[in-house]
C-alpha cells in the first residue's frame, strides 16, 4: 500500500499530513511527521497515558488511534494552549506545586486534568473525581500526591 494524505487540524491549525504506512498511529504522525514531540511514546498499548491527546474533543491515547482515521479530525496536544511561551493553567499548577519529576508522564497528566476541567465547568470536583480522571496515567516518580495537589490547584485557578 502506498502513502496517503489526510487533512487534520492540530492545535487549531488545519494541514495536510502524509500517512507513511497503513498501521501508522496518530502518535507516530504527531511525533515523526509533524514534529510535535510533547506527546510521549511509552507503552504503545494505551496503558500508560503518556500519549494522551484530545481527539475530536475527547481524551484519547494517540498510540491507539490510526492516523488514517484522523482525516477531517481535530487534535489538541500538549503544545496547544497559550502562546508566547506562557504555560496553561494546568502546566503552571504542575510547575508551581512540584508535581513534575522526570516529566515523561507530565504531558498526559496535564491533558487529563485539562479534560477534567473542561468537562466539569461550574461543578464541584471531588478528589475521587480527580483520581478517576488521572487513573489512565502511570507515573513512576511522583507517587501522585503532588499530581493531586497540582490538579486541585489548577481547578481552583480555572474558576
Amino acid at each position: 500500500m502506498t502513502a496517503s494524505d489526510i487533512f487534520i487540524t492540530v492545535n487549531g491549525r488545519g494541514q495536510r499530513a502524509r500517512i507513511d504506512y497503513p498501521g501508522q498511529s496518530l502518535l507516530s504522525l504527531l511525533r515523526d511527521s509533524l514534529g510535535l514531540t510533547g506527546t510521549k511514546n511509552a507503552c504503545e498499548q494505551g496503558e500508560c497515558g503518556s500519549c494522551s491527546v484530545m481527539f475530536d474533543g475527547k481524551l484519547a491515547c494517540a498510540c491507539l488511534v490510526l492516523a488514517a482515521d484522523c482525516d477531517n479530525s481535530s487534535v489538541e496536544t500538549i503544545e496547544s494552549g497559550p502562546r508566547d511561551d506562557e504555560l496553561c493553567i494546568v502546566q503552571r499548577a504542575f510547575h508551581e506545586t512540584g508535581a513534575v519529576q522526570c516529566g515523561f508522564c507530565t504531558p498526559g497528566l496535564v491533558m487529563a486534568v485539562r479534560d477534567l476541567i473542561s468537562r466539569s465547568r461550574g461543578t464541584e470536583i471531588e478528589d475521587a473525581t480527580i483520581r478517576e480522571a488521572i487513573s489512565g496515567n502511570l507515573c513512576r516518580c511522583t507517587g501522585y500526591g503532588r499530581v493531586l495537589v497540582a490538579a486541585r490547584f489548577a481547578i481552583e485557578q480555572s474558576r
